[in-house]
């Protein structure tokens, strides 16, 4: 599935209850585990020890946890509690039918893939050292929201601006629709305009970043 090197494979199943006993959650979230889940394969591990690269600055290792499901929807607290328990960063491949996901969090963002073949899921291991593996696979598995290059945390935050415009958008379009006064309708297009002006100058601005 994932083609690192085999110098990083670990291929070690990874109890669930080992997660919500240790862990403090709701019996709504233990219920996701059981009922969501059936199985946790810890597959690689991504450090200085198992590659020929350094570790970053901020990054020391990188874990894949496979999650191999009973639905093709996944409770994303799990995600979060997973990730809350293990102290590294963790890319998250859910497995379902015969197709294959990545998730990784991002400065406290859930970023997301489209669902693939098992047979064509990959993830590209670029990068100098850790920090820059790390960043990448954001860049890869976020589906461009995140550009191609620079800080990542900054490319975050930008994005995060970007989906409250587009939400504060959408919601303004949909009010200019039902309005009925004409010249309250006048002032929720002028609003309209200046966020779409707002958009897309942030749009033009990421461009030259990247």
């Amino acid at each position: 599935m994932v083609n690192f090197p085999a110098s990083t494979i670990v291929d070690r199943r990874v109890p669930k209850q080992s997660f919500y006993d240790n862990i403090s959650i709701s019996p709504g979230l233990k219920r996701a585990f059981v009922d969501q889940i059936s199985l946790i394969i810890w597959r690689n591990k991504l450090a200085e020890s198992t590659l020929t690269i350094s570790a970053g600055k901020d990054i020391h290792e990188i874990q894949i946890f496979e999650l191999q499901l009973r639905q093709k929807e996944l409770d994303r607290r799990v995600l979060t509690a997973i990730a809350g328990a293990i102290p590294y960063k963790i890319v998250f491949v859910l497995v379902f039918d015969g197709q294959a996901q990545a998730w990784m969090e991002v400065c406290g963002t859930f970023y997301f893939g489209d669902w693939q073949p098992l047979e064509g899921f990959t993830l590209k291991l670029e990068g100098l050292n850790l920090d820059m593996v790390y960043a990448n696979m954001a860049r890869q598995i976020s589906g461009g929201r995140l550009g191609s290059e620079g800080d990542i945390a900054g490319a975050v935050e930008r994005d995060k601006r970007r989906q409250k415009l587009e939400r504060a958008i959408v919601a303004l379009e949909k009010k200019v629709v039902g309005e009925r006064q004409f010249n309250r309708q006048m002032e929720l297009n002028r609003d309209l305009k200046c966020l779409k002006a707002e958009m897309e100058e942030q749009n033009e601005q990421n461009h030259k970043e990247i």
